[in-house]
């Protein structure tokens, strides 16, 4: 089985992600740091995109993910545009209730392809069983 998600807009790269986690900031009485606070904001991207594409799938089976990347443009290096979002997008797959974990028994492998579209950034996500 096949199952496509889109994640509509960019997230930040994780060189964004790097510079905040040398921010600490205080969050209902605890510090985090605002890459954390920025992972979570995304993860909540994910987690909805999944509930509202996906909803009710359960997914048992061990999966490849294939990431295609639309920029606005080409200013971004590639591995710091999908460093960030493999992270967060993964973590958004379990959180989301799609897949049960993201370990080597359910994750097998991805790909990436990056293409430019400057009027519809987004990211879209084939997820296949193997």
């Amino acid at each position: 089985m096949e199952y496509f998600l889109v994640i509509k807009g960019r997230m930040p790269n994780l060189n964004d992600c790097l510079h905040g986690e040398r921010i600490a900031i205080r969050k209902n009485g605890k510090f985090t740091t605002k890459g954390n606070a920025m992972k979570q904001e995304y993860q909540r991207k994910v987690v909805s995109a999944v509930r509202s594409q996906l909803r009710g799938i359960h997914i048992n089976k061990p999966v490849k993910i294939y990431y295609t990347f639309y920029e606005k443009n080409r200013k971004r290096d590639l591995d710091n545009i999908s460093a960030f979002a493999h992270k967060v997008i993964q973590d958004g797959l379990v959180k989301g209730g799609l897949l049960a974990n993201d370990g080597w028994k359910n994750i097998v492998g991805y790909s990436d392809d990056f293409y430019v579209d400057k009027d519809n950034p987004r990211i879209e996500i084939l997820i296949r069983e193997v």
